[in-house]
């Protein structure tokens, strides 16, 4: 399976995006998708993830209250709308996808390619 992430940018502090995670190659329907961001010099950390048909999330205690993970899988793709975005948040976001919803990079075995998000203050 191929995953595709799409939707970073440059905005300002305390904007909003929306980032997409297409996949292809295989429904990815009954299986857990996670985003997982890294910034500079800094460790890949986990953000959010959902699990599959029954869309369980689970929530960073530095997404919550501002990031919704939602997907559709009629489409084959998983959304993140990031809202009231910190400078912090200023990192390359991945998606990826896995058997369980973990918080955990090991438990996810397909990773796209990144997408940047720069929040300026």
């Amino acid at each position: 399976v191929q995953l595709q992430a799409s939707g970073g940018g440059l905005v300002q502090a305390g904007g909003s995006l929306k980032l997409s995670c297409a996949a292809s190659g295989r429904s990815f329907t009954s299986y857990a998708v996670g985003w997982f961001r890294q910034a500079p010099g800094k460790e890949r950390e986990f953000v959010v993830t959902i699990s599959g048909r029954d869309g369980i999330t689970g929530y960073a205690d530095s997404a919550k209250g501002r990031f919704t993970i939602s997907r559709d899988n009629a489409k084959n793709t998983v959304y993140l709308q990031m809202n009231s975005l910190k400078p912090e948040d200023t990192a390359v976001y991945y998606c990826a996808t896995g058997t369980i919803p973990s918080p955990r990079p090991i438990y996810y075995n397909y990773w796209g390619q990144g997408t940047q998000v720069t929040v300026s203050s």
